[in-house]
């Protein structure tokens, strides 16, 4: 069963952010707990965890700006 990859709030305002870096390829396998990507909101930069362990699987293009929530990719 794949596992969604949501944009999380990070922030009490944040209500969208941009992906600034993919820090695992489409299609490698990762493991829960790994950083998957850089993520750009509020004038700072985060890293973001894999929900889970499996393989990866992007939607979410860099340099766009998605809203908190938004499916950013699976991992399988």
């Amino acid at each position: 069963m794949a596992t969604d990859i949501l944009l999380p709030k990070l922030g009490f305002s944040m209500t969208e952010a941009q992906i600034a870096e993919w820090l695992v390829a489409d299609g490698a396998h990762v493991t829960e707990g790994q950083p998957l990507y850089s993520l750009e909101a509020d004038k700072s930069t985060n890293e973001v965890e894999a929900p889970a362990s499996g393989t990866l699987r992007i939607i979410a293009q860099i340099g766009e700006i998605y809203e908190v929530g938004t499916v950013l990719g699976t991992i399988e």
